[in-house]
This record gives C-alpha cells, structure tokens and sequence, in this order.
C-alpha cells in the first residue's frame, strides 16, 4: 500500500529543516549533513544535491543586512574601527551560520517539490 501526502510548502518545511515530502522528520543528522532517509516517511534523500546554491544566497542576503547597518552605525555615529570590527565580525559570522541551514533546506525541498535531477542528454537512436 502506498501512501499518499498532503502537498506541504517547501519554504515552511526547507524553513523547519524537515522532510520535503511529509514535514515530520528531520532533512539532517549533523550541521548540514543531510540524512539518508526520513525517519518518518522513509523518503530516500539521495536526490538533494543542493550544491553552491544556498551559500550564494545567505552571502548576498548576510552581505546586504550586515553591510546596511555597518553604514547605518557609520553615518550615525562614526565609531573608530575596531568597532565595526567588533560588531561586523561575529554579526557575520551569526547571520550566515544562522541562516545556511534553513537556506539548504529550502533548497533541498524546492528540488523535491519540483523534482529537479541531474541533466541528462537524451539518446536517440534512428
């Protein structure tokens, strides 16, 4: 018998860092390390390969909000360097840590909802 799943939004479970398909399990076993399998639905994982992608966008988001406050506490209030190297420092490192996760996740979803897979070149033979 096989099971059917409702549709779940790939932003709410890529988000949650859940399963794609069921929304219940956890995507990974370590930091960013995906798991086999979903312990819950039993969805083999080995489709995700999210690659560069989430990295991309976490540095162009991370890099928008930290270098917008970082001329926001500039233009306000003119600290000396070391300062901004206080602040900037671990804000990167927090916002981009922070966000990798739930950015792979995303991605890992987008690629189950769409079922994305590697390209292929068809061979047609006359």
């Amino acid at each position: 018998m096989e099971h059917h799943y409702a549709p779940i939004s790939p932003f709410s479970a890529g988000l949650a860092c859940r399963c794609p398909r069921c929304g219940q399990g956890p995507l990974y076993k370590g930091f960013l390390d995906l798991a086999p399998s979903c312990t819950s639905c039993g969805l083999d994982y080995g489709f995700a390969d999210s690659g560069d992608g989430p990295a991309v966008f976490v540095i162009l988001f991370a890099g928008f909000i930290v270098v917008a406050l970082a001329f926001w506490v500039e233009v306000s209030f003119e600290p000396p360097l070391w300062v901004h190297a206080l602040l900037w420092i671990p804000a990167i490192l927090v916002v981009t840590l922070g966000l990798l996760r739930p950015f792979k996740g995303v991605m890992v979803a987008l690629q189950y909802r769409n079922k994305a897979a590697e390209g292929r070149l068809d061979q047609h033979t006359p």
